[in-house]
């Protein structure tokens, strides 16, 4: 993943997918794109594959808080709800896409009040809270593998930093809005909570960080040693069409 997001050859779509179009097939990944809400009917896509050849796979959408307001959220939802596909809608609700606060362009910003005119489940939840995620999200799959169809979950979160590398995401957020979020870092928090009710201590916390820190680095080290794709392979691995081609 490193290695494609740094535009190696090494990388799961060699390096010509980039940090927005990661996929990997062999695990499931079918890939993100830059398309705001795009990914929400190819996971309703992907459900109805499940469906259609009897499987017990249930399909997984991440999408922000500005995608559900784009068409292909409801489209696709509706489309699910009706068939009762299995499909999990998970909406990182962080209040802002990009710049732009939720709550001055949306009547309600309860995302998940949303799932009630498609009969299904919307379920809201603390999104720094990993277990509460957790325990959400193990309900719907439950429900999507019994044939009961897809359940819309809204996890409330905030974006700590810019939208982008170029944004400092302090021109129009409150400082002390900031602030208060900080403090319920979903890391930091569990992290707490953990040694609170003694299922881990400083020590092992402390050996879990240095091994991330380390698995990181291997994986930058790994993408930084990987070489670029060749020009010649630029047209390789795609799907096009040119006038007067033969397939």
């Amino acid at each position: 993943m490193m290695a494609e997001v740094l535009g190696r050859k090494d990388g799961y779509c060699k390096g010509k997918g980039g940090s927005m179009h990661i996929m990997d097939a062999s695990k499931g990944i079918l890939g993100a794109n830059g398309i705001v809400g795009a990914g929400i009917p190819i996971a309703t896509g992907a459900a109805y594959s499940a469906k259609y050849r009897g499987t017990d796979q249930v399909a997984v959408s991440f999408f922000g808080d500005a995608a559900s307001n784009q068409g292909t959220f409801h489209e696709s939802i509706n489309m699910a709800a009706a068939w009762k596909l299995p499909v999990v809608y998970v909406c990182e609700n962080n209040l802002f896409g990009i710049s732009v606060d939720l709550r001055k362009i949306t009547g309600n910003p309860n995302i998940a009040d949303r799932a009630f005119g498609y009969g299904i489940p919307g379920v809201a939840v603390d999104g720094n809270d990993v277990l509460e995620v957790y325990q959400a999200t193990h309900t719907a799959f439950v429900r999507a593998r019994k044939g009961e169809g897809p359940t819309l979950i809204e996890c409330k979160t905030y974006r700590q930093k810019g939208h982008h590398i170029g944004d400092p995401g302090t021109v129009y957020r409150l400082k002390e809005e900031l602030e208060a979020w900080k403090k319920r870092d979903p890391i930091k928090t569990f992290k707490a909570r953990l040694i609170k009710e003694e299922i881990i201590n400083k020590e092992e916390v402390e050996n879990l960080e240095k091994e991330s820190r380390k698995l990181i680095e291997e994986a930058v080290q790994f993408a930084e040693n990987s070489p670029f794709p060749e020009p010649e392979e630029a047209f390789e691995d795609l799907f096009y069409e040119m006038e007067g081609a033969k397939e």
